[in-house]
């Protein structure tokens, strides 16, 4: 099994993901359209 490197996020995309959020679209969505673990 390869380990794959922690990702890390700047400010403005965790703005953007909230932005994105709070105007409707579903922590799914995002999650698939981004490519973002829900585990962590």
């Amino acid at each position: 099994m390869t380990k794959r490197d922690r990702r890390t996020f700047t400010s403005e995309f965790k703005k953007q993901m909230i932005q994105l959020y709070q105007n409707g679209k579903t922590r799914k969505v995002l999650i698939e359209e981004y490519e973002l673990n829900h585990w962590g």
